[in-house]
């Protein structure tokens, strides 16, 4: 098999939630990957890792981890979902995403234990199964979705973190807050400490219950690290997850991460670990072009408080916004400025809303703009009418930032997926 043949077996024969929701059975049990880490001889047990849950935050928690632990001179792996523009994004060692070889030699030796596993379940075992080959010193291991019945909850961890809670995926965590943090806390251990990210009225107890019951040591990212240190990713929003990076580093006894391992860590996230999407800036001026993967509207808030902090008093905002059919994007519209002008998109994935759904429910919010279509199209006509001291923004889903990196990318002649094999 080619890599796009076994990356399309992947897709097509495997339920798979980042293309189509719910049709993607959200699975009761881990039975399915516990039988898979028998069938390869139990990875899972072979490295040390860093747990990282979250509503959000928790990718851009990962890849700061990781990157600070390569400062550090340790061999990392980084495991994290979903992909924006290469599959291998999801599985990397020292930045560097696994190569196509591996992926379909992976596959090839192991089909028949992947057939009836779900599209992530399969993606876990593909990971654990490289960590262990590539004798990482330590895996810094992002959940997939919830924490308690999510695939990567195979793991015993030096350390456990849980970023932030918010509303997302309630269908499968629940309805209320209270509810999700139940989930995320499911990868609360015996003896192994735990950061929380934040601390509110609504979440606490929950945290507090379940470290009380499993004999976890709970710690607040806030309490123990009252000033983050600073940070090369541009959003604002950063400098929460940076505690969390700080607290979980102090907290662990395994890995020596000196202070200048962690200023070089947190300053070179990128270039270390290939991350993209996260209030990154495509473009300076005439005019400057920001895309942020913040689909929620715990997440989406901080983007849009930025955004109307940093475009210029003489200039407009111009918003190219998708969403997915799943979710109700009422929440996320509410907190959209009146005054911008929007470009409605949709990705190209059976989950996209389609544009004019969107805009029609746009336009009860006073939201007022043009149906685009494909991103694509939606970015073109937003840098042709935005004026140089404008600002132009692509976000309200994971997929429509995806597609958005790749067409500028195609113009720009960068490589897709960030650091490459």
């Amino acid at each position: 098999m080619t890599f796009e043949e076994t990356t399309a077996w992947l897709y097509s024969q495997l339920p798979v939630f980042q293309r189509t929701g719910g049709g993607a059975q959200y699975k009761i049990d881990l039975e399915k990957t516990e039988a898979l880490m028998k069938a390869l001889d139990h990875p899972e047990q072979a490295f040390s890792s860093i747990h990282v849950g979250g509503t959000n935050g928790k990718g851009s928690t990962s890849h700061m981890l990781a990157s600070v632990l390569q400062t550090a001179g340790y061999r990392v792996g980084l495991y994290t979902s979903p992909h924006l523009l290469d599959f291998r994004e999801r599985i990397r060692i020292d930045g560097i995403p696994l190569s196509q070889e591996e992926v379909v030699s992976f596959v090839e030796k192991h089909r028949p234990h992947l057939e009836g596993c779900s599209f992530f379940e399969a993606t876990v075992g593909m990971a654990f199964d490289a960590f262990r080959r590539h004798r990482v010193d330590v895996a810094v291991v992002e959940v997939g979705l919830g924490g308690r019945l999510d695939s990567t909850n195979v793991i015993l961890p030096e350390v456990a973190v849980v970023t932030s809670i918010g509303l997302d995926h309630q269908a499968y965590l629940g309805t209320t807050r209270a509810a999700i943090a139940g989930e995320k806390a499911g990868i609360f251990k015996t003896g192994i400490p735990v950061v929380v990210g934040e601390k509110d009225p609504e979440t606490a107890p929950i945290f507090e219950a379940r470290a009380r019951a499993v004999g976890a040591d709970l710690h607040w990212a806030e309490d123990l690290v009252p000033h983050p240190l600073p940070c090369s990713l541009q959003g604002a929003y950063q400098t929460h997850n940076v505690r969390c990076v700080q607290a979980a580093l102090q907290l662990q006894t395994r890995w020596k991460v000196s202070p200048e391992h962690l200023r070089i860590g947190l300053m070179e996230v990128v270039q270390r670990t290939g991350l993209r999407g996260r209030w990154e800036v495509l473009q300076t001026q005439g005019p400057r072009v920001v895309a942020d993967t913040g689909h929620n509207a715990h997440g989406l808030r901080p983007v849009v408080e930025q955004l109307l902090q940093e475009c210029p008093a003489d200039g407009t905002l111009h918003a190219v916004i998708g969403t997915v059919a799943d979710k109700d994007p009422l929440d996320v519209l509410a907190l959209l400025p009146r005054d911008a002008h929007y470009y409605w998109v949709q990705a190209d994935l059976p989950r996209a809303l389609p544009a004019s759904a969107l805009a029609e429910r746009a336009a009860e919010f006073g939201l007022r703009g043009r149906v685009s279509g494909p991103v694509a199209r939606g970015l073109e006509d937003a840098l042709r009418e935005a004026q140089p001291q404008d600002l132009v923004f692509v976000g309200g889903s994971i997929f429509v930032v995806a597609e958005a990196l790749a067409h500028w990318d195609a113009h720009q002649g960068k490589p897709a997926g960030g650091a490459s094999a």
